[in-house]
């Protein structure tokens, strides 16, 4: 019986095209030494620990521009920085309490990202909580926001299993949350931390102004803390809340994406990019968002010179900068792709956080997702063929819209790993090195090169 099973089996095998059989032994091949003889997470331990606080036009993440291109260079690849200006937002001091009868109770609080400091000695308000942002509208309009804080309260969905969807919905209020509430004269915002879990690490993150509309300071609080101030305002609303932040927006600064690209030996001119975002918000490491894609993107490259691949078509990794506060690295790259007419014909993005792979997000003509798409069954082994059309990833996106606004001519894809713990960590404290997984890592790695192998192998319409 053993005999005619192992028969059965190699018949199989042999009945599949030519090309499939040597696809799934590269991809073996890969995964092997993703999870036997790894770097990745020894990079990430480096460069978190170095540099640490990245956030765009910071000394950080300077230092880390250095630092990702030599170790490209290492590899024997061609590198170069491509310039772009970005924000340089520096966050100063943060103090946040729940003021009861003149007594003040420290609570966690963070200033979002480009927000306009208070003034020296801080404010102090009574607090409107709202639940939904279109309430603002209906309070404002009957007078109450005036001269108040309006305090953001809408959790994340905890009924969503996918946390991106929650994230994506509960966000608004973080980004308009200042713009909606300054024209009722609102003195300030607090807004709950986008994340599920319940602890006292605030969580970062932009938000937004608009110049027709008056500037107020935002500052996001801990989950735990908002439970506390609404417990407060809800036994007595004219208890106030007070908060201090002296960040400031200095001018512009110059940084890099920094990359490194091996040359296609017979399609040169097509172009496959990988990459994640260099930069970091400053509370934490960056170490899920997006040091880890960052290294992904450059065992990629390990990876194909060391076992000999040569790629059919050029093969770079990008490590874009500023996409936390600004995009301009992925907008740098998308308009120096168009002014040199550059045929870019699929970009992987790591952005997602490094947890368990499961599978990959595809943005593009239908036609052609569907197309790549059929490789899935090559990743079931490795239970990461969940793959499914959304979304490809904040940085390449932008080439979407400079190179091909209809998507018919190239196919974003987005890693998309498990993503029940990706907010505990995502903009906050949390984000330690100690919270990433070496296995999860590497077979993120595994499964970004592994794309990366048959996208620059057979193109995305052969």
């Amino acid at each position: 019986m053993k005999r005619i099973i192992i028969l059965f089996s190699a018949l199989v095998f042999s009945a599949q095209p030519a090309d499939a059989q040597n696809d799934s032994a590269y991809i073996r091949k890969i995964y092997d030494m993703n999870l036997r003889d790894g770097n990745t997470y020894e990079w990430l331990r480096e460069l978190t620990t170095r540099m640490p606080s990245r956030l765009s036009g910071s000394p950080g993440a300077a230092q880390a521009v250095e630092w990702t291109d030599s170790l490209m260079k290492s590899l024997g690849v061609e590198t170069w920085r491509q310039e772009c200006m970005v924000p340089h937002w520096v966050r100063g001091v943060e103090q946040g309490h729940i003021v009861v009868r003149g007594k003040k109770i420290e609570v966690p609080i963070c200033a979002l990202g480009g927000s306009i400091a208070t003034p020296p000695d801080g404010i102090i308000a009574e607090v409107v909580e709202v639940k939904r942002m279109e309430m603002v509208d209906i309070l404002g309009k009957q007078g109450l926001l005036e001269g108040k804080i309006v305090f953001y309260n809408e959790p994340m969905n905890p009924t969503y299993i996918n946390t991106f969807r929650a994230y994506s919905e509960a966000v608004r209020q973080r980004w308009s949350g200042a713009i909606k509430a300054a024209p009722y004269g609102a003195v300030g915002v607090v807004v709950r931390s986008m994340t599920l879990r319940m602890d006292d690490k605030p969580h970062a993150g932009s938000m937004g102004y608009v110049d027709s509309v008056q500037k107020i300071p935002a500052c996001a609080i801990s989950t735990l803390g908002a439970e506390k101030l609404s417990e407060y305002i809800r036994n007595n609303p004219s208890n106030q809340f007070s908060f201090k932040l002296t960040c400031k927006t200095h001018e512009d600064k110059l940084s890099y994406n920094v990359i490194g690209e091996i040359k296609g030996t017979k399609y040169p001119h097509e172009i496959v990019t990988v990459g994640g975002h260099l930069d970091a918000w400053d509370l934490g490491v960056g170490a899920h968002d997006d040091g880890g894609g960052c290294m992904q993107a450059i065992e990629v490259l390990r990876v194909f010179k060391s076992l000999g691949i040569q790629p059919k078509r050029t093969l770079r990794a990008v490590m874009f900068m500023n996409e936390e506060n600004g995009g301009m690295g992925g907008k740098k790259y998308a308009d120096e792709a168009r002014a040199k007419g550059e045929n870019h014909i699929a970009a992987i993005e790591s952005d997602a956080g490094v947890l368990t792979p499961r599978g990959l997000s595809f943005k593009g003509d239908t036609t052609l997702v569907e197309h790549v798409m059929r490789w899935s069954s090559h990743f079931t082994p490795y239970m990461a063929d969940r793959w499914f059309h959304g979304y490809g990833g904040a940085d390449i996106n932008h080439l979407g819209a400079k190179l091909c606004p209809e998507l018919d001519c190239l196919v974003l894809i987005g890693m998309a790993p498990d993503s029940q713990r990706y907010f505990d960590f995502h903009h906050s404290w949390n984000d330690t090195f100690d919270q990433v997984n070496k296995r999860e890592l590497e077979l993120g790695a595994a499964l970004m090169t592994s794309m990366a192998f048959l996208l620059t192998e057979h193109g995305i319409e052969e």
